[in-house]
């Protein structure tokens, strides 16, 4: 009989869709094999609409010991027998819906992720976004999120490092939620996900199974409007336990760091629950399975089969263990007061049989199962764009100098530059001893556990430049990211991304998701950071409305000496400060999708810019006049441009900085121009002189082609002063830490 339209409707699988189903396994689907393969075959687990994309991003590298989407996470060489473990991935549907849940199950999710490699998650980061914070309802996620995030994290013992708070309209009432962890591990102790050799016995650990989350990755994350389905979609959002998950962590780390050989593979439980992490490591183990549905433990009455295999409760992992070790790995686990239940074995053929009772199910064919239709479409530019990138800043008069210092005090107030001091002192960022330079600078730094070594971490995207020109805003968010990682001396070594689009059905919004992904792609082999893995959200949209194009970078650096970092605070009075990149006078154009221009004449237009070999150069010339001993303190220029960035080296620093009189050319672009590939540095003042350490920065800068700027000094007298610009110190730092209160 033609299934109901409801059913394909509940499992985000199109009539043409379940056709294809029907004639590629030669007939119908019953209905646990339905929502299987809805499951499956949703855009969450498929990747339909972007996998094809997906092969633009360069993915190897001399460091990079995984291919992407063969693990649960990438892994990166780092030397010593060691590697990082990172990934970023989204949780927005669920935290439009439930905003606590959504956003503490997130982060529950990207960890596993992290220690189901074998690895021990050292560092969480997130990157958010939020409709306008005056709104009461995007208040209320905001609140539920950083609340989620810190409740989650604070009670695993990971701390949270850094992030990202973006708040603009496009946004309103469908927040981007992304989450990063970051772990290490032995490389020789890195663990699978994949089940192979036959008869090796399927462990279901940790929590038992419930309804929460069903059609989590079909119904709620692979369609638009979940808040339109508001009540009927809250059973999607899953409930989580970090006190439980912590367990699970400590647990699953001593499995693979003392008993590996006990094992062959290891997996959570995450989108589609059973379904996904069964039938995925049986694609990657070549093999099948066996399910018996009754020996899964249940914490609800009368759950029925097509529940237990679609639900997403949360806090569960699939061990796959030898045969022979199956009572060694059940009593580890019982020793951390787990529950851990045979529920399967791995078979030589390529279906998983799903069984009650001994009733078979379900049958279904691995092989069909992983193989999700791929849609290549033909995008359309957004019809906007012309008269968004047509509009001419310089076509607005000029700041009045005696208006500077009112923009400046209103620029570092306005929520997406001033301190996020309110969200992450709610955070614990210093557990686990290993935090070296914590939030609120350009990156985080910290040690890696029993070497000398470092890593900087940090997430960034700028959707309002990606919005204006998807291609070039993509190339940014990458470049920005590894910015801010050498700010702190790290050397840029690989990429996590999460792209975060509307429904790529529509054409516009397929547009911009394919040029934000060739942006990246060029601007990763620009800059020889490689992307090994990520995450891709699609259909977040309300109301027919999409949010802003919003690709989420997750950078790595690497330190050989984590003693020798950089911060982006000045370190005191006395010092020379000087731009590398482009110098003081700016063109007009510079303030084309700027914070600036938003605020002060309420335009996002304009078209942003980047030369991606200059910044590949300024990048290579923090890095050498680092390892030179040549500098104090660097930091990005960014959201706000120049101004902003040496308030906020001030304000850190607790110092105040006299600076030129006069600035050429158009006063608002030099003061707040977002020019691209510009970064501040402070220097010791005694090397200022002919021969001195400011005379090798300059020859080092003319030998890569980077402008070398001297801009002023820092003082012990606490005033800020830059071409008509003079503020007290404390005035600037009453703005910047009017704090967002979460």
């Amino acid at each position: 009989m033609p299934v109901d339209q409801a059913a394909l409707d509940a499992v985000a699988l199109s009539r043409d869709e379940y056709d294809l189903l029907v004639q590629r396994l030669g007939r119908e689907p019953n209905e646990v094999e339905l929502g299987m393969f809805g499951s499956l075959w949703s855009e969450h687990c498929g990747y339909k609409n972007s996998k094809p994309l997906l092969r633009l991003l360069p993915s190897s590298g001399p460091r990079v010991l995984t291919a992407v989407g063969a693990e649960n996470a990438g892994a990166i060489d780092i030397g010593d027998g060691r590697c990082v473990v990172m990934k970023v991935e989204s949780h927005n549907h669920p935290s439009a819906i439930e905003p606590y849940q959504g956003a503490a199950t997130g982060v529950g999710g990207i960890v596993r992720d992290i220690f189901a490699m074998g690895a021990y998650p050292i560092a969480i980061l997130d990157s958010l976004r939020f409709g306008p914070i005056e709104n009461p309802q995007d208040r209320y996620l905001f609140h539920g999120v950083v609340a989620g995030i810190g409740g989650y994290g604070n009670c695993l013992g990971i701390p949270t490092v850094g992030g990202e708070v973006f708040f603009a309209e496009p946004y309103a009432g469908t927040p981007l939620v992304n989450a990063m962890c970051v772990g290490v591990a032995e490389t020789a102790k890195l663990l699978s996900a994949r089940a192979q050799g036959e008869g090796n016995v399927l462990l279901l650990v940790g929590a038992d199974t419930g309804r929460d989350g069903i059609h989590g990755a079909s119904g709620l994350a692979s369609r638009t409007d979940p808040e339109a389905r508001f009540e009927e979609m809250r059973p999607a959002v899953q409930v989580g336990n970090p006190f439980l998950e912590k367990l699970l962590m400590e647990a699953c780390y001593e499995l693979a760091s003392e008993h590996r050989d006990w094992v062959v593979g290891l997996q959570d439980l995450g989108a589609a629950g059973l379904t996904s992490s069964v039938v995925e490591c049986c694609a990657k183990g070549g093999s099948g399975a066996i399910l018996d549905l009754e020996k899964v433990p249940r914490r609800e009455q009368g759950m029925t089969p097509y529940e237990v295999m679609l639900s997403e409760s949360q806090e569960r992992m699939l061990v796959i263990a030898k045969k022979e070790h199956v009572a060694d790995v059940t009593a580890l686990f019982e020793r951390w007061e787990l529950h851990c239940a045979p529920i399967g074995v791995v078979t030589a053929g390529n279906e998983v049989v799903v069984r009650e009772h001994g009733v078979e199910v379900a049958r279904v064919p691995v092989d069909i199962a992983t193989d999700p239709p791929q849609y290549r479409r033909q995008g359309v530019r957004p019809a906007e764009l012309a008269e968004l990138n047509a509009f001419d800043p310089g076509s607005l008069p000029d700041l009045a100098p005696d208006q500077a210092a009112g923009a400046l005090l209103r620029l570092l107030a306005r929520p997406n530059i001033a301190s996020k001091r309110g969200v992450y002192r709610q955070y614990d960022h210093q557990v686990l001893a290993n935090t070296v330079v914590p939030p609120g600078g350009d990156a985080a730094v910290l040690r890696v556990p029993g070497t000398g070594r470092g890593i900087a971490v940090k997430t960034d995207g700028n959707a309002r430049l990606v919005y204006l020109d998807p291609y070039t805003g993509g190339a940014i968010a990458v470049a920005e990211a590894a910015r801010n990682v050498v700010c702190t001396g790290a050397q840029p070594v690989a990429v996590t991304d999460c792209l975060n689009f509307g429904n790529p059905e529509r054409p516009d919004v397929y547009y911009t998701l394919e040029h934000a992904i060739r942006g990246i792609a060029e601007a990763c082999l620009q800059l020889e950071t490689p992307v090994v893995s990520g995450n891709v959200s699609l259909y977040n949209e309300a109301g027919g409305r999409p949010v802003y194009p919003t690709p989420v970078i997750g950078m790595l650096g690497l330190l050989d000496d984590v003693a020798r970092h950089l911060r982006a605070a000045f370190p005191g009075p006395g010092c020379q400060v000087v731009l590398l990149g482009a110098g003081l006078e700016q063109p007009a154009s510079t303030l084309g999708g700027s914070e600036y221009l938003e605020a002060e004449h309420g335009r996002v237009a304009g078209m942003p810019a980047i030369d991606l070999p200059l910044e590949k150069r300024l990048q290579q010339l923090v890095l050498r006049a680092h390892a030179e001993g040549l500098l104090l303190s660097a930091h990005d220029c960014a959201e706000g441009g120049l101004a902003v960035a040496l308030a906020e080296s001030c304000i850190l620093g607790g110092c105040g900085f006299e600076g030129p009189a006069e600035l050429p050319g158009r006063l608002d672009a030099a003061l707040f121009g977002e020019a691209q590939s510009r970064i501040v540095v402070a220097i010791p003042a005694d090397t200022y002189r002919q021969g001195g350490g400011f005379a090798r920065l300059r020859d080092l800068g003319a030998e890569l082609g980077v402008p070398v700027t001297p801009l002023g000094r820092t003082t012990r007298e606490p005033r800020f002063c830059l071409g008509p610009v003079d503020l007290d110190l404390a005035a600037l730092q009453s703005a910047y830490e009017s704090l967002i209160d979460a």
